[in-house]
């Protein structure tokens, strides 16, 4: 069973963003298209860039989901 998050949209836009430079990141590494310095660059920024922003990216989802259980408590009572 797929499990609720309720995200504003800026919120939403900033966990796809956190995950678009992830793997854009990883896919220049792994890529052969640009010098390999300049490759090297460009994807260990992105992957970095990605990976750090996770943290606040699952703090955010955790957050909307502790939200709407709240809410769902709530009609409940």
């Amino acid at each position: 069973m797929a499990k609720k998050i309720k995200l504003n949209f800026p919120q939403l836009l900033f966990v796809i963003g956190t995950r678009v430079a992830l793997g854009a990141g990883v896919a220049l590494l792994a890529s052969r298209r640009l010098s390999d310095k300049a490759r090297r660059k460009a994807g260990t920024t992105l992957a970095v860039i990605g990976a750090v922003s996770t943290i606040p990216a699952a703090r955010l989802a955790m957050i909307g989901r502790r939200s709407l259980m709240q809410r769902a408590a709530a009609v409940l009572r």
